[in-house]
């Protein structure tokens, strides 16, 4: 890893730390349920019209927006800082894969 990768993972590190403290405890663990819900986590992001009309592309791009926030602390809290680096510069790695590639 070069030194300029070496300093992109450290700070993935301290942003992660960061999203640990902020969401590892009771309070945080609330706010990601609450958050969970009105960034529709786990549901489609597509908003039909009113009365079943056409789907309402305003209102289904803003939910997208609020999704793909949601995913990015999902990720953040979730991998480790050598995986992000490797998915932010575009690289792949196994799961269970600890070791740089």
């Amino acid at each position: 890893m070069s030194a300029d990768d070496a300093r992109a993972v450290r700070g993935l590190e301290e942003v992660k730390r960061s999203f640990n403290v902020c969401f590892g405890g009771p309070a945080g663990q609330a706010v990601l349920i609450y958050l969970a819900d009105f960034c529709r986590a786990a549901e489609s992001c597509v908003a039909i019209g009113s009365k079943g009309g056409p789907i309402d592309m305003n209102r289904t791009m803003i939910l997208e927006g609020r999704r793909e926030v949601f995913l990015e602390m999902q990720k953040f809290l979730n991998l480790t800082p050598e995986h992000l680096f490797l998915l932010a510069t575009g690289r792949s790695y196994r799961t269970g894969d600890t070791d740089d590639e």
